[in-house]
């Protein structure tokens, strides 16, 4: 599975958390809850992956700045 970074935040003009993945252009989710927001990265990550792939376009390695193990 992939890693990368996700940064979470409210957004009080959406009334709702934003999750953004800074490594992948334009891949951003929402929710009404931390935890929403954070699944629905998780989803989102997976169709940009996916539609990355159907382009032939470069998906770039997770650089993250934690270590999973």
């Amino acid at each position: 599975m992939n890693r990368y970074e996700i940064i979470i935040y409210w957004s009080d003009d959406d009334e709702a958390f934003i999750a953004e993945v800074p490594e992948l252009p334009g891949c951003m989710a929402d929710g009404k809850t931390y935890q929403e927001a954070l699944s629905n990265a998780g989803i989102i990550i997976q169709e940009w992956i996916e539609t990355a792939k159907e382009l032939k376009r470069p998906i770039p390695i997770p650089k993250g700045r934690l270590i999973y193990a």
